[in-house]
């Protein structure tokens, strides 16, 4: 049976900071709903009702234009080992650019990762936990080389460049906090 509670516990954070992969889904009263997967060392827990998260260059920014219309954010978090376990937090949340004071005073926070385009700043008013029964096993592997080869590959030139073609409208259109 779901639980829930109006704050990130210290268990709940012993479990996020053991997942290796979490989700983000955002939504605008109009058009698609995003379900995106997030990896790497991208996530801090700054107090019980407040996270934060680097959010890197990637093909697309539809986090950022959802956020622009209503700001409602989940993060969801899954156990692959263990114990099964789902845990969401459910909240509102700002998005950030660099040279701004909330870019500022979190982004010593995460490592240098080439391609941080933005920091994601999130209110949680809601956590909920569930079984995670039907969530398969997996083993981890390791974390993609992928994204971070792309991004030094590109410099900061390329990156600016990929994100005003890639970057500034949503799926639907809608302009991102890049735009």
């Amino acid at each position: 049976m779901g639980k829930q509670y109006d704050h990130i516990s210290e268990k709940h954070i012993d479990f996020i900071i053991r997942q290796q992969l979490f989700f983000v889904a955002t939504g605008m009263s109009d058009g698609r709903i995003n379900v995106s997967p997030k990896g790497l060392d991208s996530l801090r827990i700054i107090n019980p009702n407040q996270v934060v998260w680097l959010n890197l260059t990637g093909s697309g920014n539809e986090t950022a234009t959802h956020l622009r219309d209503d700001g409602r954010m989940t993060l969801m978090f899954c156990a692959m080992e263990g114990e099964p376990k789902i845990l969401r937090l459910y909240g509102q949340a700002t998005s950030h650019l660099e040279d701004s004071e909330i870019w500022d005073a979190h982004i010593g926070r995460f490592p240098l990762l080439p391609g941080a385009r933005q920091i994601i700043l999130m209110d949680v008013d809601l956590v909920a936990s569930s079984c995670g029964f039907g969530v398969p096993l997996f083993e981890y592997a390791g974390q993609r080389d992928a994204l971070v080869e792309w991004a030094e590959r590109k410099g900061d030139e390329g990156l600016r460049e990929f994100r005003e073609k890639r970057n500034k409208v949503s799926v639907d259109g809608k302009p991102t906090d890049l735009a």
